[in-house]
């Protein structure tokens, strides 16, 4: 091969490897944004959420953590569990209402509402297990919807974990 032949194989090359890292980046951000992102507040196919324009991202309200929530996980056999549980102070019959309140105060402003219409999810399933949260937290009305359908909504249940039970569980 010629020397111009080599330069042009390493040019192709080093435009697949930048191709690569652009898709991977865009990605990644899409994910991201799922996490920490707005949301317009409409349900998109297949997934859950919020049914008003993203209460759980209102800064406007009490931010003392105060909850009263009713969480309802079915382990897609077709059973279900409901827990109540109250935060400020924790309470109600939640197995660990302690640590669901903290998670709750830490995560839930990003991981309650839906993940953003458009976001790139990997297409990976991460089981039947769904989560319906609803009542009211910091003030704000609150109906999420959450699943294990891909990437994106398994990334939003295990940032709950500890409010939600853990997979398989």
């Amino acid at each position: 091969m010629s020397a111009s032949g080599h330069r042009r194989a390493g040019s192709r090359q080093r435009m697949r490897a930048m191709t690569f890292a652009a898709v991977l980046l865009v990605g990644t951000s899409a994910c991201g944004a799922a996490q920490g992102g707005g949301s317009s507040g409409a349900q998109r196919p297949g997934g859950g959420g919020v049914t008003s324009d993203s209460p759980t991202t209102s800064t406007s309200g009490p931010s003392d953590g105060a909850a009263d929530l009713t969480i309802v996980v079915v382990d897609g056999a077709g059973a279900s569990t409901t827990h109540h549980l109250t935060c400020a102070p924790p309470g109600g019959d939640h197995p660990s209402p302690e640590v669901a309140c903290r998670v709750l105060a830490e995560r839930g402003v990003k991981a309650l509402p839906p993940v953003p219409a458009g976001a790139l999810c990997t297409q990976i399933y991460g089981g039947p297990e769904t989560a319906h949260i609803t009542g009211t937290w910091r003030g704000e009305q609150v109906d999420s919807r959450l699943s294990r359908q891909n990437g994106c909504e398994i990334a939003r249940w295990n940032a709950l974990a500890g409010l939600l039970p853990r997979a398989g569980a």
